[in-house]
């Protein structure tokens, strides 16, 4: 079984991020879901200030605010196509 994923992060501006993860919650359209390494593969419409959380090297959480956009998930990873994306200070 895997233990990382990779995160991607992008806007139409630049790649605001890309890590390895080992947990990432993302706020959908229909709810807010979490993603493990080997989630299945699925694609989701953003929820508009949404928050996607992502846990990285060490345990450390970083968040982003989301506007409209879409999230793709596959047992490797999770990119996430925003129209613009802001990180939130810890």
């Amino acid at each position: 079984m895997e233990t990382a994923l990779k995160f991607i992060l992008l806007t139409p501006a630049q790649q605001v991020a890309e890590t390895d993860a080992s947990y990432v919650s993302v706020a959908g359209e229909s709810g807010d879901f979490g993603v493990l390494p080997g989630h299945m593969a699925m694609v989701s419409t953003l929820r508009p200030g949404g928050i996607v959380a992502v846990t990285g090297p060490g345990g450390i959480i970083t968040s982003y605010t989301v506007s409209s956009g879409v999230a793709e998930v596959s047992p490797q990873g999770v990119t996430i196509l925003a129209e613009s994306a802001t990180a939130i200070p810890a």
